[in-house]
Formats: C-alpha cells, sequence, structure tokens
C-alpha cells in the first residue's frame, strides 16, 4: 500500500460499454448512501446512463473491484459526476488526476450546497469555488480548478 492507502492494484481507465451498467449501479448506490437530504427514489441509474451518451466515463478498480466513477462532459471540460465507494483511500484524486491529464484547460463542476464533504475534497483537491446557483429547487456550488 502506499501512503493514500491504495493498494498498488488500482487501475484507472476508461470504463468500456459493456460496464456503464456496473458504472451506473455505483453511481445510484453512493448516491443513497451520502446524500441524505434527498429523497432516494430520484436517484436513478437511467438518469447516470443517459448522460453517459454525450460523456466521457472513468473507471476505478482495485485489484479488477470497481470503486469509483467519473463523468466528463469534454466540451466544456466540466465534471458532471465523481462517485467512489472506497472513500478517504484517494481514489477520488486518483480519478481527477487521469482526467486532468486529458484536458486542455480548466476543469469546472457543480457541488451540491448541502454535500460538505464533497466541498472540503475539492477545496483539498484545489479547486476554487466562484459560482452559486440552484436548478430544479437544488443549490450548489461552481468550483473550478486551473
Amino acid at each position: 500500500m502506499d501512503d493514500a492507502g491504495l493498494r498498488a492494484g488500482l487501475v484507472v481507465r476508461r470504463a468500456r460499454p459493456e460496464e456503464l451498467d456496473a458504472c451506473a449501479d455505483l453511481y445510484v448506490r453512493v448516491l443513497r448512501e451520502t446524500f441524505t437530504w434527498i429523497d432516494p427514489a430520484r436517484h436513478r441509474r437511467e438518469d447516470f446512463l443517459r448522460a453517459a451518451r454525450e460523456e466521457e466515463v472513468y473507471a476505478a478498480f482495485d485489484r479488477g473491484r470497481l470503486i469509483g466513477v467519473a463523468a466528463l462532459y469534454a466540451p466544456q471540460n466540466f465534471l458532471h459526476s465523481l462517485y467512489v465507494t472506497d472513500r478517504g483511500r484517494g481514489v477520488g484524486r486518483a480519478l481527477l488526476d487521469h482526467i486532468a491529464e486529458r484536458l486542455d484547460g480548466p476543469m469546472s463542476l457543480k457541488c451540491q450546497a448541502a454535500n460538505r464533504a464533497a466541498q472540503a475534497f475539492y477545496e483539498r483537491e484545489g479547486f476554487l469555488a466562484t459560482d452559486a446557483g440552484e436548478d430544479n429547487g437544488v443549490a450548489w456550488i461552481r468550483y473550478v480548478r486551473e
């Protein structure tokens, strides 16, 4: 293990089409576990799969087991989602770094205002809050990392 708690077997790569269902399942599972301020019925795998048609989906695997997923809307360098089952082990950072290596400019994202843990994570990773707003009654904060 390295100092972030990751095994040498961590692999981050673009998800294959046949892996998207498993990525959608992870997305829903993590949302239901962590977004406790939202009705769990609002978290649907179909939403992830619909967005994935226009996004680049990346996956993190630990010895072959899917432990994280991130989706990027590449035309805008917009990180649409980042969800990890094994939190606190550097998996989110590994996904961010993998995606950032492929970008030609700053990365941005929206984080729900109620999601204090994610805000702290993004700020530790060098993102700065630049804007705030609301979509469908859900307040968000926009973050950007150069």
